[in-house]
């Protein structure tokens, strides 16, 4: 028998509830709804019949839950969220199929926020309070506002602008937090002529290149990067204005602002790397260790983090 609890003025119609959980007064659950183990149910929510949710889930009071909706393990739905299914709703008019959302293991949905249709909140990611969230969000990003648009990632200290300047001009590699992660402060000579700024391939930039790019004209809403490489090696440098850069080896995440051209960071083979907050004007150059190569990507974080053993 199912160890669980349902307090007497709740509406539970399923019996697909997990050892442990709580579905508190005035809760609507129709037949069908999966509620995993251990879960918090809390006053005056409702959730439809093709939802699924997982184990160690809260979810505050008024929010409704409809079908389509996939609840991974560990997330918080903050009180009165709000969920659709529908991208064109029509009275008394159902689609053949709902759209599927997506909650990954760890999320955390804000007081109030608004949840589209047919996206995915990423693993560990956090939607703040009111956003409104019409695109899917990636694992470990923090979103506000209305549209959402990322400010930050979970966990991933930043590191100030100057980090390399003012009190710190000498050349060579800082080590990262981040394993295999350097910073490198470029030669810089500066007089009545201008500014140079020199770097050396397979000495201050520490790889064979064999390809570059450059990212420009990136709405500053947008993020690049997303990915990790098997065997590439790349070196960036925002060559003007600035942009961030996040680099995670599965168990450590740090962020960087990039903002002169004189500042480089290597990211070797199975490094995540993240770049968003482009300014209006930058330009990042790129250089790459092997030509394009696309199995040499990894795009989905989860299967880089069992790659390098930091779990599913």
């Amino acid at each position: 028998m199912s160890d669980y609890f349902i307090h007497p003025l709740a509406d539970v119609s399923s019996e697909l509830i997990g050892d442990g959980s709580r579905i508190w007064q005035y809760v609507v659950l129709l037949s069908r709804a999966t509620i995993g183990r251990e879960c918090n149910i809390c006053a005056h929510c409702l959730i439809e019949g093709d939802v699924v949710i997982g184990d160690r889930v809260t979810v505050k009071s008024g929010v409704q839950l409809w079908d389509g909706l996939r609840v991974g393990n560990d997330v918080f739905i903050g009180p009165n969220a709000s969920f659709a299914n529908d991208r064109f709703p029509r009275s008394r008019r159902k689609p053949e199929k709902f759209l599927q959302t997506i909650l990954e293991d760890g999320a955390s949905i804000g007081a109030g926020a608004v949840i589209l249709p047919g996206i995915t909140i990423g693993a560990n990611a956090m939607v703040a309070a009111g956003a409104v969230v019409t695109r899917s969000v990636p694992p470990n990003a923090v979103v506000v506002g209305n549209p959402a648009r990322i400010v930050g990632y979970v966990d991933a200290e930043q590191e100030a602008s100057g980090y390399l300047s003012a009190d710190r001009r000498e050349t060579g590699l800082v080590e990262t937090r981040v394993a295999g992660v350097g910073l490198y402060q470029m030669p810089r000579v500066a007089d009545i002529r201008g500014s140079l700024t020199v770097g050396e391939f397979e000495r201050t930039i520490p790889f064979a290149v064999k390809r570059y790019f450059m990212v420009f004209d990136v709405p500053s809403a947008e993020t690049r990067g997303e990915h990790a490489h098997r065997e590439c090696h790349q070196f960036l440098i925002c060559v003007r204005g600035s942009c961030s850069v996040v680099a995670d080896d599965g168990h450590n995440r740090q962020e960087f602002l990039l903002d002169k051209p004189d500042v480089g960071i290597h990211l070797p083979p199975m490094i995540w790397g993240i770049q968003y907050k482009y300014s209006a004007d930058a330009v990042l150059l790129v250089f790459a260790s092997h030509y394009y190569d696309g199995a040499d990507y990894i795009r989905d974080y989860s299967e880089f983090r069992r790659l390098v053993g930091g779990g599913a």
